[in-house]
């Protein structure tokens, strides 16, 4: 089973629209099709890992995961709102010194050997395949419980990390995909430059046409 997931439901709006069964699980929504389930998350990386991780208690027939919804553009990159980015990693911006977990000397997750710090790989034969389904180098993401909320902070994190734009849930994503062995990916739309906080200057509905455009050529594969 393929499991889609988004941290909202407007952000998942293109599988209510598809022929499938709701349910709820833990007061989140969830619709089951022929092979896939989409789940919503819930805002922020705590909401992000726990709400996956008791999903895949319940689910072991979950063969791979794709994280998708909005997210900010960092300065230079450029990203433009209604571009669609697709993770290389997903990096845990809030976790550990201003340079990470490693001068600190511990490993946000060990597995099989590998110590993982703040920067989590997405699986390479998922990610390859979607990005050459659709067309997009992969690029790094940051996760950071709180968005940027000037230009200039955003500049600083783009410039300290090297990502291409930010989100609240897929380092989270990540960890746990990671931790469970099962291969994940994350495709984003870019509805406003990071940093930029005036919704009115957003384009959210450019965003989520260009997500929605993308699942299909993923879907109907």
């Amino acid at each position: 089973m393929d499991l889609y997931l988004s941290a909202t439901a407007f952000e998942g709006a293109y599988f209510l629209n598809q022929d499938a069964e709701a349910f709820r699980f833990h007061g989140r929504r969830g619709l089951r099709g022929e092979g896939w389930t989409w789940l919503e998350l819930g805002v922020g990386k705590v909401n992000a890992a726990m709400t996956l991780s008791a999903f895949l208690e319940t689910e072991p027939a979950v063969r791979r995961v794709l994280l998708v919804g909005i997210a900010g553009a960092y300065p230079g990159t450029g990203l433009r709102p209604g571009d669609l980015v697709l993770a290389s990693e997903e990096i845990q911006a809030d976790l550990g010194t201003r340079r990470g977990m490693e001068p600190l000397g511990f490993p946000a997750l060990v597995r099989s050997g590998r110590r993982y710090f703040n920067r989590f790989p997405a699986e390479p034969g998922y990610t390859g395949w979607l990005s050459k389904r659709l067309g997009l180098r992969p690029l790094p993401l940051l996760t950071a419980d709180k968005v940027s909320e000037s230009l200039a902070e955003a500049y600083e994190r783009a410039r300290a990390w090297r990502a291409a734009a930010e989100n609240m849930e897929g380092a989270a994503v990540a960890q746990v995909a990671i931790w469970r062995g099962i291969p994940w990916a994350e495709l984003r739309a870019i509805s406003n430059p990071a940093g930029v906080r005036e919704k009115a200057k957003w384009r959210t509905d450019d965003a989520l046409a260009a997500l929605r455009q993308a699942l299909f050529r993923i879907t109907y594969a």
